[in-house]
């Protein structure tokens, strides 16, 4: 499969590119002349602009996070053996619904290489589109909890398809659908880098944006945790994930978004103006007519 994820090189350019259009199309927005939706269409680009730019960091950390091979394995075996003493499932029991049916294993190749950016995106413009009052918080929560990913990413761990003796198929490689080059290559996103699942933790924000933005008599908004549920079996049935990477991933998230959650209640506050106390009428205000004195 043709890998069209953008390099980090390029997408800074997207940046910088919608950054400058943007700031010029929101001044001119300004103007009295000028058509009102130059003002809407420069907030849109520069906001993508900064998005572009998070993503261009994260290509560019997951290149600088590669590291050795053989120390990426011995803690690829040691997240499986925790997960065995665990009594967690195993991931071959997952890959073993997927391997008998071609079509299945395709569609599921397809959902990992496409799904967790695409869903990103579509939420992030849904929110920015429709609802702009929300759109700050989940930008904020998706570049924090992707931030922290980032820094444990830089310890290598291995995918469990490389695992010599597990069992576990490069599923996507199989069917020649693979997004990766070869290991120590410059091709596609590090491969090393499998703890935690940057997949699963968009995905989850995903679904909490949806659920906690989206109004409706009935809870359509509840059938987007399919998202998360469907992502967590793909990245483990393919071999490109562990268990561990999943959870580590949510745990990220949960810690993510109550920290935010506190900081937004104390921070509340200090945003709110305080009224200014009506100064107390003078003794020639009294004296005036019409003011009844009190005694």
């Amino acid at each position: 499969m043709t890998n069209l994820m953008l390099s980090w090189r390029q997408a800074a350019l997207l940046a910088l590119g919608c950054g400058v259009a943007g700031t010029v199309l929101v001044y001119a927005g300004h103007a009295p002349l000028v058509w009102r939706w130059a003002l809407h269409a420069g907030q849109f680009l520069r906001e993508a602009g900064v998005v572009t730019g998070l993503y261009a960091l994260w290509q560019l950390a997951g290149n600088l996070a590669s590291g050795g091979f053989h120390e990426a394995i011995t803690h690829a075996w040691w997240i499986w053996d925790t997960e065995r003493a665990l009594r967690l499932p195993s991931e071959l029991d997952v890959q073993g619904l997927l391997l008998p049916h071609p079509l299945l294993s395709e569609i599921a190749n397809l959902y990992y290489a496409t799904m967790h950016f695409g869903m990103l995106i579509a939420m992030l413009v849904w929110l920015f589109v429709r609802h702009r009052d929300g759109y700050q918080a989940v930008r904020n929560a998706m570049a924090a909890s992707t931030a922290i990913c980032l820094l444990i990413s830089f310890i290598p761990v291995a995918p469990p398809r490389f695992l010599p003796g597990a069992g576990i198929a490069d599923l996507a490689a199989r069917y020649g659908e693979s997004v990766y080059g070869l290991v120590g290559s410059n091709a596609g996103a590090d491969q090393l880098s499998a703890m935690p699942s940057v997949h699963v933790a968009w995905s989850i924000l995903v679904a909490w944006a949806v659920i906690t933005t989206a109004r409706g008599r009935w809870p359509w908004r509840w059938l987007i945790l399919l998202h998360p549920a469907v992502t967590v079996f793909v990245v483990v049935g393919t071999g490109n994930h562990y268990w561990a990477d999943a959870i580590v991933a949510a745990a990220i998230d949960a810690a993510v978004i109550s920290a935010q959650s506190l900081l937004t209640r104390r921070l509340r506050p200090l945003r709110v103006p305080v009224q200014a106390a009506e100064p107390a009428p003078t003794a020639a205000a009294r004296a005036r007519p019409g003011n009844v004195a009190t005694p």
